[in-house]
């Protein structure tokens, strides 16, 4: 059996020019970054107002498991299968981060016969945006000790600076460190440390800027320190945000590939999902909306993390609305909920996954009750699924008056996913369940909508705040932040803030040990749990199989 990066390899893609043609983009606004990839230039979407957008599709998950699911992988599948009806479509994904690459999860351009390319670059260095970010984010971190060694005259309490330098890879041993040591000229001595670039705020910025003016205004907003009255110092007061905008201006503009059957696809920006806003760049989701009947996106983790928050935050935001909702599931993974390890997945095993299927049935509830988008479920199918097992899966989401759809995209790309989008065109067409809304109004507190996302999402019973965090809220409501949406930063592997808690769990509060403000962004974070910014590699990382041959083929990459 070919190996993904495999299958990769042996594609033949087409010249980007011909992609970014067939989309009706012209020449003026593509730049090539090789023969297979190039940036759109934004402002194509400014200078085509004639343009009608197409129907909007939101990929989103069941709580994610060793198992695996395929989101990434179905997301791709189902651009490909309605590209197979004749339908006029475009993917819009995440970049991947170099940290999952080498560490644990590997890629992220698909898999099987569903993947984007080249395979290779998107998931190293790409077009350079991580770069970028990550460049623009140290210089923010530069001007700020800067600023303290030649006189402080904003008065920066060097106990206060949340900004942190950042680095686009697993490296636990940069979480916590002092830096400014050596001589008087090194530097102040402090406290520091390292966060991965796209838990950087810069990234979330990104992500959500519409143009390079509104990127611009949201860089000066960012609050990257407090002085020693405990009032907020912005990336403004320290005039950084012209230069941070300099490095940003071309990562700015969306990256155009394809997938191995030549569907276009924008891949760009990539915040996580269980410490950000998990979803691609409003800039690329608008580009395939605007020049396609169908753009298919994705949510990252599961629907309670990315699909909340692209509801909750980006859709409010933008005005962007989802026309329907693929939840992605697999039977391994669901036997996982109901408490199988996972050497014994394969095995048929209905009591466990009747155990196990409140988890996608919540998530179904959620996307489909909670804020109203027709859903489909699309079950990614393994060859040792028992048709029992498939059976039990589709009665039970019926009785919820959600379809199953088998998904074979893996081993089939396109023709695997063709029913799936007939079940998305059918969702896209009808009026029927649709009833768009958020999971809580702006206008409350922030304690009253964290409550609300944990009862009416995670189907918790309430919400704790540590003593430190009930102090910041009271600090940010005096600050006139308390308006704004929020996003949860929590495990991605249960409802709750304990992983270990699988399924759908119930009896349980969520306790909230920080919340601090995003105002470039325009949201709040409130953290749960141990969530790290910066994770850690594994015993054996990914990177220990990846190598490259004396013809520059690279092996390894999944």
């Amino acid at each position: 059996m070919k190996t993904d990066i495999e299958i990769a390899q042996e594609a033949v893609a087409l010249d980007i020019k011909e992609i970014a043609a067939a989309e009706g983009i012209e020449a003026e606004y593509v730049e090539q970054y090789g023969r297979d990839k190039a940036k759109i230039n934004y402002n194509v979407l400014k200078n085509h107002p004639e343009k009608k957008d197409g129907k909007l599709i939101l990929v989103t998950a069941i709580t994610p498991t060793p198992a695996g699911e395929g989101k990434t992988t179905t997301s791709v599948g189902l651009a490909d299968g309605l590209h197979k009806l004749g339908k006029s479509v475009a993917a819009a994904l995440r970049e991947p981060s170099l940290g999952p690459v080498f560490g644990v999860k590997g890629g992220a351009a698909g898999g099987g016969y569903a993947q984007v390319v080249p395979m290779e670059e998107i998931n190293l260095h790409f077009t350079g945006d991580f770069h970028a970010i990550g460049a623009a984010n140290n210089l923010m971190a530069a001007l700020i000790d800067n600023h303290i060694f030649h006189g402080n005259a904003l008065r920066i309490d060097s106990k206060r600076i949340p900004w942190k330098r950042v680095v686009d890879m697993n490296d636990r041993q940069l979480r916590n460190i002092v830096d400014g040591l050596g001589k008087r000229v090194d530097g102040r001595v402090r406290e520091d440390g390292y966060d991965i670039t796209v838990a950087s705020e810069i990234m979330a910025v990104f992500c959500l800027a519409t143009d390079i003016q509104d990127l611009r205004e949201r860089l000066s907003k960012m609050i990257v320190a407090y002085n020693v009255d405990n009032e907020p110092i912005t990336a403004g007061d320290l005039h950084a945000a012209g230069a941070m905008a300099a490095l940003l201006k071309d990562a700015l503009k969306p990256n155009l590939v394809q997938t191995l059957e030549h569907t276009p696809a924008f891949i760009h920006g990539g915040p996580f999902a269980n410490i950000a806003h998990g979803c691609n760049s409003v800039l690329a989701t608008k580009m395939a909306l605007k020049f396609n009947d169908y753009a298919v996106t994705e949510g990252g983790f599961g629907a309670d993390l990315g699909a909340e928050k692209f509801i909750d935050i980006k859709c409010r935001m933008t005005g962007l609305r989802p026309d329907c909702a693929v939840i992605v599931a697999t039977v391994r993974a669901l036997k996982h909920h109901g408490g199988v390890a996972k050497a014994d997945l394969n095995t048929p095993n209905v009591a466990a996954l009747e155990k196990g299927l409140p988890n996608l049935l919540q998530h179904v509830e959620n996307m489909t009750k909670v804020f109203g988008i027709p859903s489909v479920v699309a079950i990614n199918r393994f060859p040792f699924d028992s048709e029992e097992e498939l059976k039990l899966i589709e009665d039970k989401c019926k009785e919820l008056g959600v379809n199953v759809v088998l998904s074979e995209v893996w081993a089939k790309g396109g023709d695997g996913g063709v029913e799936l989008a007939k079940e998305v065109v059918r969702l896209c067409e009808t009026e029927e369940g649709r009833n768009f809304k958020f999971a809580y109004e702006l206008d409350t507190t922030i304690e009253e909508k964290v409550n609300a996302i944990v009862k009416n999402i995670y189907r918790g019973d309430g919400v704790v705040f540590t003593p430190e965090a009930k102090k910041q809220v009271q600090r940010l409501t005096e600050l006139g932040f308390d308006k704004l949406p929020i996003c949860m930063a929590k495990t991605q592997f249960s409802f709750s803030d304990n992983k270990n808690l699988v399924g759908a769990p119930r009896g349980f509060k969520i306790t909230i040990r920080e919340v601090k403000v995003s105002a470039g962004a325009g949201f709040l974070v409130a953290k749960t749990g141990d969530i790290m910014t910066m994770p850690g590699l594994p015993k054996v990382p990914a990177s220990e199989k990846i190598d490259v041959d004396e013809n520059g083929r690279i092996t390894g990459l999944f």
